[in-house]
């Protein structure tokens, strides 16, 4: 098992407040400017949908999805940064140009409020710049996928990357693609990245939605990336740790990232014959915001599991 807790910063990334400070430029109107209290209330309404599984009532509006970027993407955010920049391998894939021609691919199922997006961004970023003297291109494209519509905020967080972190032209080696599209529709968005030329995919506190919404289908999602990624590629799933992430099967009630490992890297004693190795697991782990970050409301600390595969 790894680390029980996160560092609070992982050198490889931006400052946590230099990326909280990001969230503020990002929703100055929100947090200073418009009605404090307004928001606040719109935020204990999504509080209360995601407690009563609602997730598609919790965003079905941009009053809410700015209003849960404001109050839970700044936190995510830094705590995923740390999370990603804990695995050699995914900051490879994100510093790296792991095809010939096209560079990294990465896909963030669930990703609409931009947490994975910016994490991802605070790692390419220092190494972009630090790279930017010498020859070669690095290119990374980011596809993020969600069944609600987050056009608006991606827009709105790539508009400050650009001009903040990824000046003198180097957001052109930076592709980010937006889709609001069901991920367990089985017909691909048009234009979406197959599976096949992934290089990581995430479901960061994104598999108890699918498996909410669906779960025969959310278990063929699962199937269709033994069957279409290709080898070498990672997968990182994140899921809140404890009861709350168990899925009742018949009369009994399973960690939902038991169910995950049997569909990608096999039953108990039949481990090896899954399509998917495991590299690395911790089923209870915390990341704990720095006490001195500036941000105007509360910083939330997270524990949660997670499984990271690569497929063979």
């Amino acid at each position: 098992m790894s680390q029980k807790q996160l560092s609070a910063h992982n050198q490889t990334t931006l400052p946590p407040q230099e990326i909280i400070d990001l969230y503020k430029v990002i929703f100055n109107n929100e947090l200073y400017v418009n009605d404090f209290d307004q928001l606040m209330e719109q935020v204990q309404q999504v509080k209360t949908d995601l407690y009563n599984r609602e997730y598609i009532q919790a965003f079905n509006n941009e009053i809410k999805r700015v209003a849960y970027c404001c109050r839970w993407t700044p936190s995510r955010t830094i705590s995923y940064a740390s999370l990603f920049s804990h695995f050699p391998e995914i900051v490879g894939v994100i510093t790296e140009q792991t095809s010939e021609t096209n560079g990294s691919k990465i896909l963030c199922v669930g990703g609409g409020a931009g947490a994975e997006l910016t994490a991802i961004t605070s790692i390419f970023t220092p190494y972009i710049h630090k790279k930017e003297k010498t020859e070669g291109q690095n290119n990374l494209e980011v596809t993020l996928v969600d069944i609600a519509d987050w056009n608006d905020v991606v827009n709105r967080i790539m508009d400050q990357v650009k001009s903040r972190w990824l000046y003198n032209k180097l957001w052109e080696q930076y592709q980010v693609k937006f889709f609001n599209h069901d991920i367990l529709d089985p017909q691909i968005a048009n234009g979406m990245t197959p599976y096949n030329e992934l290089n990581l995919i995430t479901l960061l506190f994104t598999t108890n939605e699918l498996f909410k919404e669906d779960r025969a289908k959310s278990i063929r999602f699962l199937q269709r990336l033994n069957q279409e990624c290709q080898p070498g590629c990672l997968l990182l799933i994140v899921e809140s740790a404890g009861s709350y992430s168990h899925i009742t099967v018949g009369t009994k009630k399973f960690p939902i990232q038991f169910l995950i490992d049997t569909v990608l890297v096999g039953t108990r004693g039949q481990e090896h014959k899954g399509e998917w190795e495991l590299v690395s697991e911790n089923d209870s782990i915390w990341y704990r915001c720095a006490e001195n970050l500036d941000y105007p409301i509360k910083l939330e600390n997270m524990r949660f599991f997670y499984r990271l595969y690569r497929r063979k």
